[in-house]
């Protein structure tokens, strides 16, 4: 897991040092965040499609009593269907941010919850490695800077793939640059 730093302002002076922003642009730069099928619209459409499912078949049943067991069993079930997808988009919120400069490469990770986690390391001695055989398929991780930390994790396995051979290309064109 790449390292917690803490975001008040002099809570660790020497870390916030290290991860000042740097002057000089970036080599290669990448964000990566989770792919998001549903827009807002989308999933108040698709909620309002499910209410809809759900009152046709219950209609002939409005002026009796019976109307209540499947109606409660209706609500609960378009709540924890609208719960999910609030879930879903809070979860969504996450992005890696990948950097690399000839004599640094940096990931930060910014969760959901608003924590941020950093780890680089001297692009000369960072691997990337594939875990073909691990779950999920293509498993990428990175190592370097005495941590090895996960990468990219809500990425398909192709698109992994793709990352680790930008990422290694960048290494290869900023260790000749540099």
């Amino acid at each position: 897991m790449p390292e917690e730093r803490d975001n008040a302002a002099g809570a660790d002076a020497p870390a916030a040092d290290v991860w000042a922003a740097r002057s000089d642009p970036p080599f290669y730069a990448v964000d990566l965040w989770p792919h998001r099928s549903l827009s807002g619209t989308g999933k108040k459409r698709f909620l309002w499609l499910m209410t809809g499912g759900f009152a046709l078949p219950l209609l002939p049943l409005v002026t009796t009593k019976v109307i209540w067991i499947p109606l409660l069993f209706a609500l609960a079930t378009l709540g924890a269907v609208a719960w999910a997808l609030t879930r879903n988009t809070a979860d969504g919120r996450l992005v890696e941010q990948v950097r690399l400069w000839p004599d640094e490469m940096r990931v930060e990770r910014i969760e959901p919850s608003g924590r941020v986690l950093r780890w680089s390391a001297d692009p000369y001695w960072v691997r990337l490695i594939i875990h073909e055989d691990g779950r999920p398929e293509n498993y990428l991780t990175v190592k370097g800077g005495g941590r090895e930390i996960e990468l990219g994790a809500f990425l398909s396995p192709e698109e992994r793939l793709e990352l680790a051979a930008e990422i290694e290309n960048a290494i290869r064109r900023s260790a000749r640059a540099g």
